[in-house]
């Protein structure tokens, strides 16, 4: 089954951006192969918050990958790129699991990261943390999710400090989604 990779940069204090939203603190080192886990995912999942700022630093979406942006507020369709939805984060995971595929890439965090986190369907998370406290910002786990279990799968060291972590969720019985 394809499975849903929380896949974010954060600061050791668990954030993923400034307040603003701005994302100057994290860095991706030479060695640290992104490479690797981009072979793995061809469907990323955002929220609209992530897709604006993405818009607004040059991103592009639709190339490689097949981008949704779940929204509320904006009319669902194709726009630069990228699929808008209405559907819940369940709806839209159920739908692309339907399809033949690779991993899915839960991008960003916030209210999308919580919405995923509270629905159960992070089936993995894949950490880059950057050897840097920010003191406040957006979080990578907001909080009003119930408790979840994870287990360490991969753990490895760049240079710079950069260190990453890769969990797999572990569920009721012991086994995996």
């Amino acid at each position: 089954m394809r499975r849903v990779v929380y896949g974010v940069g954060i600061s050791l204090d668990g954030y993923i951006a400034r307040p603003d939203g701005s994302v100057d603190f994290l860095f991706m080192p030479k060695d640290y192969p992104m490479g690797a886990f981009m072979q793995t995912i061809d469907t990323a999942i955002l929220g609209r918050k992530t897709y604006e700022v993405s818009l607004s630093m040059g991103g592009s979406f639709g190339k490689e990958i097949k981008s949704y942006v779940l929204s509320r507020t904006m009319p669902a369709g194709e726009r630069s790129g990228a699929t808008i939805v209405n559907d819940s984060p369940a709806q839209l995971v159920g739908k692309v699991r339907e399809g033949a595929g690779k991993n899915i890439w839960l991008m960003g965090g916030g209210d999308v990261a919580r919405q995923f986190l509270e629905e159960d369907l992070v089936d993995e998370l894949y950490l880059g943390v950057v050897p840097v406290l920010i003191g406040s910002g957006i979080p990578a786990f907001p909080a009003g999710f119930p408790e979840r279990k994870f287990e360490l799968v991969e753990n490895k060291s760049f240079s710079r400090g950069l260190i990453s972590l890769r969990y797999a969720r572990t569920r009721e019985g012991g086994g995996e989604r």
